[in-house]
């Protein structure tokens, strides 16, 4: 199933001072960034970096635990 539940998203304005960084194994037109928060409930966000004005999504840390846990056994393959 390719579904992530009670994922918040957030405008990208607000985290525009976050530490974000890309995989070093990320190719050049299929990647995603993420900034660890540090502090509050969120602990993760994750963004396209072909879009970093777009949507942000949130994760605690469980949740983050759980997507890449879910990513790397292929839970969200589109094929």
């Amino acid at each position: 199933m390719n579904n992530i539940h009670n994922t918040p998203s957030v405008s990208a304005d607000s985290l525009a001072d976050a530490p974000w960084r890309t995989s070093t194994r990320s190719q050049t037109s299929n990647c995603v960034e993420v900034a660890p928060l540090g502090t509050g409930p969120s602990a993760v966000a994750l963004r396209d970096s072909k879009d970093r004005g777009g949507p942000v999504l949130l994760f605690n840390r469980a949740g983050w635990l759980g997507f890449i846990a879910g990513t790397k056994t292929g839970q969200f393959d589109l094929n």
